[in-house]
């Protein structure tokens, strides 16, 4: 298993894993998030992979797309109520749902860890949607801690 950045010739892999995803959260929000639907298409995931502000790592074992980390640079400066510091965001963590379970995930999120403290940054974030236990138990395993709530109220 090779984490690399990722290229074109992962693009077919990532719309499939960009699926599950999709699958997941309509699954857990279908208020929110439509049946069948993907975050982004090719022409969307050939521009971020150009974008260096957007970094998207691969799970590549032989040419079959794993799993994918796409994340976010996000930095604050001169806030008058945020100290500057730099971040990294992760947007989508994703492995193959038969794939699970043999360190994928975890290799993926250890190299976005090497990647944010090449850049300096002070920390590494991410959103998980209520519901998706599954994902907040390898995030808190991998030691992450809540940072902030999100609420709601559906009227």
């Amino acid at each position: 298993m090779n984490i690399c950045r990722g290229e074109s010739r992962h693009i077919g892999g990532m719309i499939r894993l960009l699926h599950q995803v999709g699958d997941v959260h309509h699954e857990i929000r279908p208020d929110i998030f439509r049946a069948g639907a993907q975050k982004y298409d090719e022409a969307a995931l050939e521009l971020l992979l150009q974008d260096e502000a957007m970094p998207i790592f691969v799970a590549d074992d032989g040419g079959f797309v794993a799993g994918y980390c796409f994340c976010q640079h996000r930095e604050y400066r001169d806030s008058t109520a945020l100290t500057d510091r730099k971040e990294l965001y992760i947007d989508d963590l994703c492995v193959d749902e038969n794939c699970r379970k043999q360190g994928i995930a975890t290799a993926l999120y250890n190299r976005v860890l090497e990647f944010a403290r090449g850049l300096g940054c002070h920390s590494v974030t991410l959103n998980v949607w209520c519901g998706n236990d599954g994902a907040m138990r390898f995030y808190e395993k991998c030691g992450m801690k809540p940072q902030k709530i999100g609420m709601e109220m559906i009227l």
